[in-house]
This record gives C-alpha cells, sequence and structure tokens, in this order.
C-alpha cells in the first residue's frame, strides 16, 4: 500500500475499547483517512485481531494493543509505548461497559465497575495522553464517547448514566484547561446505536417502541458515530471543542 493521503495522514490515534462494535467503526473511520490507528482491547484478543483485519481492509494501517482503561498503572505503561513508537495525535476514549438493575437493592459492586470503566477509563486515558497530544501541537484531538443517556437519564442503568455525565463535565473542563495548548476536547453522544451491547439488552417489544420514538425512523449503525468522530479528529473541526455532538436521529434534541 502506498503512502496515504487522507486527511489524517501521519496522524496516530489510539481508540480504547475498539475490538468491537462503535470503537471498531471508530477505527476503521479513522485508518481510511490514514491515521495510523492503535485498537486497545480488555480481553478479547481475536475480536481486536479482526478490528485490525477491518482498518487494513479499509486502506489504513492498525496494531492491537491489550491493557485495562481502569488500571492506571497499565494505561500509563501503554501510552508511553505509543508515544515512543510515533507520537499520539488524537484520542478516542470509547470503551465502556452497560450495567444495570434499579438503585434500590444495587449492588456497590456494579456502581464501581460502572464508574471505573466508563469514567475512570477516560480520565486515566486523558492524564497519560495529554503530555504527547501537547506536543502534538495544534492537531491535539481528544473525543469521547458518553450516550444519549447522560443528558435524558435512563430508568434501571444509573451506574452507567452516571459515569457517562461525568464524562461530559470532564470534556468540558479539559476543553477549557488545555484549549490554549491547541487541543480540542470534545463529546459525542450516540442514541440508540446496533451493537452487540444493545443488541443484548433491548427484548423486540422495546426495540419497536424505541424505533417509533425516533424522528428518523431508524436505529442508528456504528458508522454513523464514526463519522462524528473522524469530523472531530479531522482539520475541520479546528474551531469546535467543549461540545457534545449528539447522533441519536433526533430522539433527543
Amino acid at each position: 500500500m502506498g503512502e496515504q493521503t487522507g486527511e489524517l495522514a501521519g496522524k496516530v490515534a489510539l481508540v480504547t475499547g475498539a475490538s468491537r462494535g462503535i470503537g471498531r467503526a471508530i477505527a476503521v473511520a479513522l485508518g481510511s483517512r490514514g491515521a495510523k490507528v492503535i485498537v486497545n482491547y480488555a480481553a478479547n484478543e481475536a475480536a481486536a485481531g479482526e478490528a485490525v483485519a477491518a482498518v487494513q481492509a479499509a486502506g489504513g494501517t492498525a496494531v492491537s494493543k491489550r491493557f485495562d482503561v481502569s488500571v492506571p498503572a497499565e494505561v500509563d505503561a501503554a501510552i508511553r509505548d505509543i508515544a515512543t513508537d510515533g507520537g499520539l495525535h488524537i484520542l478516542v476514549n470509547n470503551a465502556g461497559i452497560a450495567v444495570n438493575g434499579l438503585v434500590l437493592g444495587g449492588k456497590d459492586a456494579d456502581w464501581k465497575r460502572a464508574i471505573d470503566v466508563n469514567l475512570n477509563g477516560t480520565y486515566y486515558c486523558t492524564r497519560a495522553a495529554l503530555r504527547p497530544l501537547l506536543k502534538a501541537r495544534d492537531s491535539g484531538r481528544i473525543i469521547n464517547i458518553t450516550s444519549i443517556t447522560a443528558e435524558i437519564g435512563s430508568a434501571g442503568q444509573a451506574p452507567y448514566v452516571a459515569a457517562k455525565a461525568g464524562v461530559i463535565g470532564l470534556t468540558k473542563t479539559l476543553a477549557r484547561e488545555y484549549a490554549s495548548r491547541g487541543i480540542t476536547v470534545n463529546a459525542v453522544a450516540p442514541g440508540y446505536i446496533d451493537t452487540d451491547m444493545t443488541a443484548t439488552e433491548l427484548p423486540p417489544a422495546r426495540r419497536e417502541e424505541l424505533l417509533k420514538s425516533i424522528p428518523l425512523g431508524r436505529v442508528g449503525a456504528p458508522a454513523d458515530v464514526a463519522a462524528a468522530v473522524a469530523y472531530l479528529a479531522g482539520p475541520g473541526a479546528a474551531y469546535v471543542t467543549g461540545q457534545v455532538l449528539r447522533v441519536n436521529g433526533g430522539l433527543f434534541m
């Protein structure tokens, strides 16, 4: 393959939780635009390999890197390796887990795990990536994946929703802290997107009911979210920071 000439050529992008679903679609979108993509995964090595292959099939370059975003020492070591190898220009904090259950009777372990991965993981990865991103000059980009539920709530998902709402507050604060250094920080808030996670969470009747409430009349695809992330990662979004870009078919306006 010849040298990439896309708008992200020469950039290195780390996408956390990129072995499947939205993360994989983001990796493909960034790779197809010329970035070298680091596909992070926590456990499923086979799926991470498939994600790397998907980026390559789209004409991009990718490698996989295993680390748990909720463990600061693993995050620090991995990002140090990435930065030493070729720098880091784009960080997409996508790794997340769903935790379901009403607050009454909720388990401490479920609350802690949801916060650890969805919120702490975003914080740890960002903190570790800031130094290399500062070296990227005006092309440093942080894009955090939050959720429509962070803004409207979701009964039965308190730990997940609280963590994703925290991600929005963190995004806006980081945007203020690092704007003067040329780093933009934004969040993307997907609505109902077809992924393994949503397929197992929603019974068919609930899905039909939800479809009726989406003005565009369809569920979203991972590629819909990936396109929004690619925009924020690129030169066209150089004057966009501290924003929440909602990709939800009009479900919340």
